[in-house]
């Protein structure tokens, strides 16, 4: 069956998830209209795309309005690990919750449907577990954290508000933990940090004492529900939990890390960081009842290609003297 072509808009699309999502949407047959900053994105993860005629690039920031023609838009504007969205939380704020009313009003004017990728933080530190969607979470909305959980938050707010008011077409996603190739090698989450100071063999930091958990989805599967939720019928509008339903300990992690990298570094703990969840699984009942997906790749696997990814990363780093 033929696909038929649509423009879409994925903001924040130089990013890790958002420049796979690209590559996806590209190989699906649309054209793509990539949008970012560049805070956390990277040039190099849209390097490959440029010379495909159906795909676009445009330097711009989703907190200022803008003016284009698209028929989907994925809203993936926003720093999602703690070292980049810390480093300006106003900023932050700013991004989750101006960029969303300006990408509601885009789709507004357009008619357009669009995606808003939200985060299992909405749940902060939980109180039941697995999280359903029905969970309406323990967030404290004046920690460190906050900016990225409570802009998370009022994005979801403004996308329910949007559809009820003017009946917009939404999707909202709340995306857990994700890994992959194209990481930000020092965006301060636990994959990348673990396979960086692996490869390097120095120690490898553990905040608390790795008894804390968290389930971690292969970013090929996480763009596939993406997708599947984009292509729902109009009535289904989320919040729909995408993520790894299996959870493990942050030690377990470590572990795996050392031994897929055959590196001698040793473990050390450090105090855990303020408002850091003990523990993050999703139920992904509802994705697996609405759109049939549930994560393929497994753990080792995954981990197998985001290491060649950062050894040939760091190859790179070596070879233009940023790394010895």
């Amino acid at each position: 069956m033929s696909v038929i072509s649509r423009r879409i808009l994925v903001t924040g699309g130089a990013g890790f998830l958002g420049s796979h999502l690209c590559e996806r949407l590209l190989d699906a047959g649309h054209d793509v209209l990539c949008l970012d900053n560049y805070f956390t994105g990277r040039r190099a993860n849209v390097a490959h795309l440029l010379d495909n005629a159906r795909f676009e690039v445009m330097r711009h920031d989703v907190t200022f309005p803008l003016y284009v023609e698209v028929d989907e838009i994925y809203n993936l504007a926003c720093p999602a690990s703690p070292v980049h969205y810390q480093h300006d939380p106003v900023q932050t704020t700013k991004t989750s919750v101006h960029g969303a009313i300006n990408m509601l009003g885009l789709a507004k004017r357009l008619r357009a449907k669009i995606l808003q990728a939200s985060t299992s933080e909405v749940y902060g530190d939980p109180t039941i577990h697995p999280q359903t969607e029905a969970y309406w979470g323990n967030v404290n909305p004046i920690g460190f954290r906050s900016c990225y959980d409570e802009g998370k938050r009022c994005a979801e707010t403004l996308f329910f508000d949007y559809y009820r008011q003017h009946r917009l077409r939404i999707k909202v996603a709340r995306i857990f933990n994700t890994y992959g190739p194209r990481m930000h090698p020092q965006d301060g989450r636990v994959v990348s940090n673990f396979i960086m100071q692996a490869l390097a063999g120095e120690p490898i930091t553990i905040y608390g004492d790795g008894s804390q958990t968290r389930s971690f989805c292969f970013m090929s599967d996480l763009i596939e529900g993406l997708i599947g939720l984009m292509d729902t019928d109009d009535e289904v509008t989320g919040p729909m939990n995408l993520g790894n339903p299996v959870e493990m300990s942050i030690r377990e992690l470590a572990e795996a890390v050392i031994e897929l990298t055959e590196s001698r570094s040793e473990l050390i703990f450090q105090p855990l960081p303020h408002d850091d969840p003990v523990q993050r699984q999703p139920d992904i009942g509802l994705a697996r009842k609405t759109i049939g997906w549930e994560p393929r790749v497994q753990l080792r696997e995954g981990l197998t290609q985001t290491i060649a990814y950062f050894s040939a990363l760091r190859e790179e780093m070596r070879l233009s003297g940023r790394v010895s």
